[in-house]
């Protein structure tokens, strides 16, 4: 179960450093609402609403592998790797940086079918 919680944990800071950035930019450029047509805004909203979009669906296969009893090095190797893809394509976003988003975004893609692959193939057995 520690894996888990060690997703959750890590996810969690990413997501705060991510909104901390938004409240930034939006006390920097003064707007309340939406982006304001402030392109660094736009990006950093994207860069956090993506990792919840992608974090929170991770989160449950991994709670539902580990309830499983997947491998623990196994499924810590996953959530490392996972929350280095996100940290890429965040700063990819954030930078305007599109090697590093698209990196990010298809190694995302790669092991969200990794993750759910397994947890089908353990219910299997």
């Amino acid at each position: 179960m520690w894996v888990f919680t060690l997703y959750a944990a890590l996810t969690m800071l990413l997501l705060l450093a991510l909104s901390i950035n938004i409240s930034r930019l939006r006390v920097r450029h003064q707007v309340s609402f939406g982006h304001g047509d402030i392109e660094a805004l736009r990006r950093a909203i994207r860069a956090h609403a993506n990792l919840v979009e992608h974090g929170l669906p991770v989160g449950l296969l991994v709670l539902a592998l580990v309830l499983e009893g997947a491998n623990e090095g196994a499924m810590l190797a996953l959530v490392l790797a996972f929350l280095l893809t996100r940290l890429l394509h965040a700063a990819g976003m954030l930078a305007g940086v599109r090697p590093a988003r698209r990196s990010g975004a298809g190694l995302t893609y790669l092991l969200e079918l990794v993750a759910s692959l397994w947890a089908l193939l353990q219910i299997m057995n």
